[in-house]
């Protein structure tokens, strides 16, 4: 199951993403966390330490061997060079799983020991000085992209990706990459204006969307948030001194987190668990050559030279099923 974390800045999805992978450890799920935002906190969250954090490998200083490998013996892509963000797999491509052991993950992910056992962490890597003018961001998450398009994850499988701030998820068609969505919102006018977008972008691609009422103080703050979202409000979260404590670099054991919050986490839990009933691997699959092909005809065939809507096998649909050259 593919999970994003969204909201405006500040409105904590990045604690509430780290407080899912906690909890999906908690129960000897097998998870993959990703931090996609261009503030890299996620791993700061589970219980990394500065150096620690900042020793994690950014998957986009990876992106030749991602593609090379992903490549396999595709015949559609003699190349990796002309591979882009959004290529899609097709016959003898090589596909990414939650459980395995790939030199994917051996580059790119590191464990992270929680109280549940481990998680493997991934991270795009920090936006730096040399990328001040010249660069966008965007370009940093192309690797997460390439990685979400060639993974086939299964049931009580996990990953957890903390996107970017904002609306700015929509700069490419990764918001389409996953099986729910969770809206991070606090009950102010500026915290669900970034729902009501993000709703009206997604509108027209089948994004499950569920919001998170974070910061909540009272029953006014409930009613403010139900009266915004409507039934798209799924649980509400509000102070938590287990969290402060995590701030500060001093987390208690995860079991000690207030039952309150732990019930909104299993709420979380359960929704992931039935938007499983309603995936459509077809559907998944014509996204991503939706996608791909406006980018083709938008940067890619210029930038690569090459008519990139060859790469599309028309016949490959991705699924559970498939598989793929060793």
């Amino acid at each position: 199951m593919k999970i994003a974390f969204v909201g405006k800045g500040g409105s904590g999805k990045t604690t509430l993403s780290s407080l899912f992978v906690r909890h999906l450890a908690a129960t000897g799920a097998p998870v993959v966390a990703i931090d996609a935002d261009i503030n890299q906190h996620l791993g700061a969250a589970l219980g990394l330490d500065e150096a620690e954090a900042a020793a994690l490998p950014a998957m986009g200083e990876h992106l030749p061997l991602i593609k090379e490998y992903l490549r396999g013996s595709n015949p559609r892509l003699p190349s990796a060079d002309t591979m882009i963000k959004t290529t899609p797999p097709g016959e003898g491509s090589r596909l990414l799983r939650v459980r395995e052991d790939n030199p994917v993950y051996d580059a790119c992910a590191r464990p992270v020991e929680l109280d549940g056992g481990a998680v493997r962490l991934m991270v795009t890597g920090p936006f730096t000085d040399a990328d001040l003018g010249v660069a966008c961001y965007h370009s940093k998450t192309g690797a997460v992209e390439l990685c979400l398009n060639h993974l086939v994850d299964g049931r009580d499988e996990y990953v957890v990706v903390d996107m970017t701030a904002g609306s700015d998820s929509f700069a490419s068609g990764m918001f389409t990459r996953f099986d729910i969505t969770f809206l991070v919102a606090e009950p102010t006018r500026k915290g669900v204006s970034v729902y009501r977008q993000y709703k009206e972008y997604a509108r027209d691609f089948g994004v499950t969307l569920r919001v998170v009422g974070n910061k909540v103080q009272g029953q006014d703050d409930l009613d403010f948030l139900r009266d915004e979202v409507g039934e798209d409000l799924l649980v509400t979260v509000g102070h938590s001194d287990w969290v402060r404590a995590m701030e500060k670099g001093r987390p208690p054991r995860f079991e000690l987190l207030e039952e309150a919050n732990g019930r909104a986490l299993r709420a979380l839990h359960k929704a992931v668990d039935a938007a499983y009933e309603r995936r459509d691997w077809a559907r998944y699959t014509e996204q991503m050559v939706h996608f791909h092909l406006r980018n083709a005809r938008s940067w890619g065939n210029e930038r690569t030279g090459e008519d990139l809507a060859a790469q599309v096998d028309p016949d490959f649909v991705l699924g559970e099923e498939v598989t793929a050259p060793a």
